[in-house]
């Protein structure tokens, strides 16, 4: 699946005031930008598309293609705290058993984080997440209704961001026979910055899920590069990333390719910046 640049200008501009796009007019320092958009409670909107290729293990020959969109925006609420709104819209295509491959949009998460307007070097966001049973196909759909909580640690020293993204969902709500949610999701993430808005990223998504049948445990390791830019007056991020699944449910992937586009908007300051 190829995505072109312009088309996603495009998108960007249909979803945002043009108010917010002329301040990206602004001269703009990629490497500050670079570090802002490897934040996940800084003060910068953005719609990140999240293309994942998934092959080998219980696959066997087929490859799973997960597209997350993942608009994240901010809100500064009073002097002292903002809240970060994140939604996760997945739209899957799957192999089946019989040779076919079906496609649909999967089970919509949406995230909030409280954070303090002005951290210090620790930047923390928390907050509760729930998953929405939006899922468009059979194949995709869990019928349940969940909540729990989600957290972000971070520190940026010098060159680096180092930080985990964490929560749980449980069901709460189902209808007739849907199974139980019961996951818990880890995010390590850790990316050097050389300058210019070149960095090394690893950001490796631990799963387990509770209430599944042998192995609970998906475990990547891997990484990439990733580039921030301005292309066209459009600041965005791009990466490439590999991930080997060492520990995999027997019907789970053995690897993952992601790629990695997220559109920039920066405006405000960013957590620890006084305006």
């Amino acid at each position: 699946m190829r995505v072109k640049l312009p088309f996603l200008a495009l998108v960007s501009a249909a979803l945002l005031p043009a108010a917010v796009i002329a301040q990206e007019e602004k001269p703009i320092n990629t490497g500050d930008l670079a570090k802002a958009a490897q934040n996940p409670v800084a003060s910068l909107i953005s719609i990140p598309f999240q293309f994942n290729f998934n092959s080998g293990g219980g696959l066997g020959a087929g490859t799973l293609f997960n597209l997350n969109v993942q608009p994240v925006i901010p809100i500064k609420v009073t002097k002292d705290w903002n809240v970060i709104f994140r939604t996760i819209i997945p739209f899957l295509s799957s192999p089946t058993p019989t040779g076919d491959q079906v496609s649909g949009i999967g089970d919509i998460q949406l995230q909030f984080f409280a954070s303090p307007a002005d951290p210090g070097k620790l930047i923390w966001g928390v907050g509760p997440i729930f998953s929405v049973p939006a899922a468009t196909n059979p194949l995709f759909r869990t019928g349940s209704w969940a909540v729990g909580p989600t957290a972000v640690l971070l520190t940026t020293p010098g060159h680096w961001v180092l930080g985990i993204l964490a929560n749980q969902l449980w069901t709460f709500a189902q209808s007739g026979d849907a199974p139980d949610v019961n996951q818990l999701l880890i995010q390590p993430f850790i990316n050097y910055n050389f300058g210019k808005g070149w960095a090394i990223t690893t950001g490796p998504i631990i799963t387990a899920n509770w209430n599944g049948s042998g192995e609970h445990w998906t475990v990547p390791l891997g990484g990439g590069l990733s580039k921030t830019t301005v292309f066209n007056r459009r600041p965005m991020t791009i990466a490439g990333q590999y991930y080997y699944n060492v520990v995999h449910p027997e019907s789970g992937p053995a690897s993952q390719f992601r790629l990695f586009i997220s559109l920039l908007y920066p405006a405000g300051p960013k957590p620890g910046e006084k305006k």
